[in-house]
């Protein structure tokens, strides 16, 4: 898989990428990430990629010119299956978001700032529109590599055992059962005694019941989607 990125702020997208389970995808040839610096598109000498908005307001708006560049320059080496937006008014991501772009080939990422970008981006280049949550962030970086982390994971190989991301929260519309290691007991709290027997199948439906308990418990709304 390839992931470019598009941002204003390239430094700030650096940290997630050098560590942990995205470095060792990178450094297995698993995944490649892109960093493209918008500023690098400009066409002036200020470097500017904002301006102020048609009809008057406050704060400014990325615009279309450099973002054409950069996303016209990179289509015309590759074919890619997503252009991707990061915005509060996007589609939510869920895990089944992440489990269909995880299959995909080639990603554009492109991360907002200011009051956003000029419409005519999302009307002419955008295929998917997507939001960590419903609130506001500086700028789509941090959001770009929370969505970068969700799909990379599933990609078979970057975890050493890839029946965890199988069971993780989500999964199935289920939150995650309760977890435990040694010791067995600690301060007079004790780990369940199915989990100690070695009854596989006990084991298993134990983690079933206690998953859906636990959703039901803390988001019945997934349990309705069902």
């Amino acid at each position: 898989m390839r992931i470019d990125i598009i941002t204003v702020l390239p430094e700030l997208l650096q940290s997630p990428f050098d560590a942990s389970i995205l470095k060792r995808a990178i450094e297995k040839g698993l995944v490649e990430i892109h960093f493209h610096n918008l500023r690098d598109f400009a066409t002036n000498n200020y470097k500017q990629i904002d301006d102020y908005q048609f009809g008057g307001g406050a704060g400014m708006v990325m615009m279309i010119e450099p973002i054409d560049k950069c996303i016209s320059g990179l289509k015309s080496e590759r074919d890619y299956d997503e252009i991707i937006y990061m915005t509060p008014d996007g589609e939510t991501l869920k895990q089944g978001m992440a489990n269909e772009l995880s299959l995909k080939e080639n990603l554009i990422i492109l991360c907002g700032h200011y009051k956003g970008v000029d419409q005519r981006v999302r009307d002419q280049f955008i295929t998917r529109e997507i939001s960590i949550g419903d609130f506001v962030l500086s700028g789509g970086e941090l959001a770009a590599s929370v969505l970068c982390d969700a799909i990379i994971r599933l990609i078979p190989g970057v975890l050493s055992d890839e029946t965890s991301a199988l069971t993780d929260s989500f999964q199935d519309n289920l939150l995650a059962p309760p977890i435990y290691t040694r010791p067995a007991e600690y301060k007079g709290w004790s780990v369940p005694d199915i989990l100690l027997s070695g009854n596989t199948a006990k084991i298993e439906e134990w983690r079933e019941d206690a998953a859906y308990k636990r959703t039901q418990e803390r988001r019945p709304d997934l349990l309705s989607d069902q």
